[in-house]
């Protein structure tokens, strides 16, 4: 149920913020900090993926608000599925542990969500810190090809980025939420894809911002094996076989060509047999949605496989 709209400029009573971590002690608790000093002061849910770095026990000294769920296992982004069980509001917004939502935009984004029924999820603009500089990925979001009806509230998406959008928790749950078996890395497509195809609008809303702040913990070449196996999944699991073929295609000529790569194509590869057996393409009008989205992946500068 929809609590209402929140007093202006205080405690917004229709978003919970979840977060996934792994071992980003440091980097949670500034995140941590800066979302209990909004002035929206919304309920907050960590999911520790079997941190050993003294996380769980950190958050709960530091902020024993916060709801901390240790399933025991790094979930990866299934994390988000377990935090998500827990939420009674009806809107939630994703980030990460180095990511952070300025003040008013959780409102914001609850009121575009409030006005707008058929919209299930909303991305915002992402600043770079240190320097606030806009991420590359934010002129792409902005002048998305995507196209949509006039009285959409921003652009149209193809997909969105965990990291940064506020989604209906209804429409997440009834979605299924992120894949086990895609675990992390791009893992947003394919649910973004089924978000489309139940009837639901993904926007960038330029009003909306969360600061990034890169952790330098971070395994960038596993993270780009596995983005390489769960892109080619997601294309074999919803795309038609011409379109499929061709993202493949664009794939094998365009990453490095090196071990990482490799064992990328690998892993997907030997996948093939469950996505044959769970593939479900897409329907016609989310599909050429997509298609129109593929000229800006090939040139894209925000969503290369390096590292």
């Amino acid at each position: 149920m929809n609590p209402g709209p929140p007093r202006p400029g205080g405690p917004d009573p229709r978003v919970t913020v979840v977060i996934i971590t792994h071992n980003r002690r440091d980097e949670l608790l500034h995140t941590l900090g800066r979302l209990a000093a909004l002035p929206e002061r919304p309920r907050v849910i960590v999911t520790d993926n079997a941190s050993t770095d003294g996380t769980a026990a950190a958050v709960a000294l530091h902020h024993p608000g916060v709801r901390l769920l240790r399933p025991g296992r790094n979930l990866g982004a299934v994390g988000r599925n377990l935090a998500v069980r827990h939420v009674t509001t009806p809107y939630v917004a994703f980030c990460d542990d180095d990511t952070w939502w300025e003040a008013g935009s959780l409102s914001g984004a609850a009121d575009l969500l409030d006005r707008f029924p058929d919209v299930g999820a909303v991305t915002a603009r992402i600043l770079v810190e240190p320097g606030g500089a806009e991420d590359p990925i934010v002129g792409e979001l902005r002048d998305s090809p995507v196209p949509g009806p006039g009285r959409l509230p921003g652009p149209a998406l193809g997909s969105f980025l965990a990291a940064a959008t506020v989604l209906r928790a209804e429409a997440f749950r009834a979605a299924g939420g992120f894949s086990p078996r895609l675990w992390l890395g791009g893992e947003e497509e394919l649910l973004a894809a089924d978000l489309a195809a139940a009837g639901w609008w993904l926007v960038y809303a330029d009003s909306l911002t969360i600061h990034h702040r890169a952790s330098t913990a971070r395994d960038s070449t596993l993270r780009r094996t596995h983005g390489i196996r769960n892109t080619l999944w997601f294309t074999w699991l919803r795309r038609p076989v011409r379109a499929a073929l061709r993202r493949t295609l664009h794939l094998a000529r365009t990453v490095p060509r090196d071990a990482a790569s490799v064992r990328g194509f690998a892993l997907a590869a030997a996948g093939l047999p469950w996505v044959l057996r769970e593939r479900r393409v897409l329907p016609a009008p989310v599909e050429s949605r997509l298609a129109l989205l593929e000229a800006s992946q090939r040139t894209s500068r925000a969503r290369r496989y390096t590292g």
